[in-house]
């Protein structure tokens, strides 16, 4: 049977510091939050990796949103835990710790059974993310993500992902780093040059912009909100893009990119998955209009 979703990232608990309040042993990672927002849509598979001490709740959210944890393995040892800080205004994220526990070693075990629509490689090593598209054969579209830290690391494991992915995710900070662009248009063109038949740049409060080889399309952000924790919000921006298009098709790009811009707006309203937590499909639909009445 094939399915939908198959996300493959990491599986944390963390501890989220904000002007706002601080709250400890969230589960977090950024596989979390991505299969969490894409569950609202289709069937997700989760490939991920926790210790012995992975809390029971973390267990009870993937059992209540449908996400299926088949291939989680449970390794002897502690779960990936991730503290960060954000300042006063949000613009800048301190990394309090990291440590990786069972994730240092993790190397995915995939059955060859495994086939899906879409496969969603979250901001893990490249060196993993090559290794899982080897993996899974029977995949019709590559999704890959980013991360600051494997620019500085890998910057040429990032460009091989880039080169065997299909749709690419980045933030805007990372758009520059990986290009030495300064452009976000040349740079959105460079991207689609090197593979990718959608590449998605994320703006922050600024919203987002997508890139085909023909067109470029630009969504705001959802403004009516109290931001409270940013943490998650990319991984769940592209759990609701992928998540409409696995439901709907890829005809319709600005309503998927309406539909991720809607689907993070839930979780920075919250500490951790809490803001995902809170969806519910009038409201959904509540921010649907509001966006597309701002484009």
């Amino acid at each position: 049977m094939k399915n939908k979703i198959v996300a493959i990232g990491s599986i944390a608990i963390d501890e989220i510091q904000t002007i706002k309040g601080s709250k400890s042993d969230l589960v977090g990672g950024s596989a979390t939050y991505f299969s969490v927002a894409s569950s609202k849509y289709n069937d997700v598979k989760l490939i991920g990796v926790v210790g012995e001490d992975f809390p029971q709740k973390g267990w009870d959210l993937f059992e209540s949103t449908g996400v299926s944890i088949d291939f989680i393995s449970v390794e002897k040892g502690s779960t990936f835990r991730w503290g960060g800080k954000y300042s006063e205004d949000y613009s800048k994220r301190e990394t309090l710790y990291t440590h990786l526990g069972v994730f240092e070693n993790f190397s995915p075990i995939i059955s060859e059974s495994v086939s899906t629509d879409y496969l969603y490689l979250g901001n893990i090593h490249p060196a993993l993310q090559l290794e899982t598209i080897k993996k899974i054969d029977n995949k019709k579209r590559i999704v890959s993500d980013t991360m600051n830290l494997w620019i500085d690391l890998d910057p040429d494991g990032v460009w091989k992902v880039v080169e065997k992915s299909d749709i690419f995710f980045l933030n805007d900070e990372e758009a520059f780093e990986l290009t030495n662009g300064k452009d976000l248009y040349d740079i959105g063109r460079k991207f689609i040059s090197h593979g990718p038949d959608i590449v998605v740049i994320k703006k922050g409060a600024k919203g987002s912009l997508l890139f085909t080889s023909d067109k470029v399309l630009e969504v705001p952000v959802f403004d009516k909100i109290d931001l409270l924790d940013p943490t998650g919000a990319g991984d769940s921006f592209a759990g609701g893009f992928i998540g409409y298009m696995s439901k709907f098709g890829e005809k319709n790009l600005e309503e998927a990119l309406v539909h991720a811009t809607a689907m993070a707006s839930y979780t920075v309203s919250g500490f951790g998955v809490e803001g995902l937590l809170s969806y519910s499909k009038n409201s959904f639909e509540s921010r649907l209009n509001y966006i597309k009445s701002k484009i």
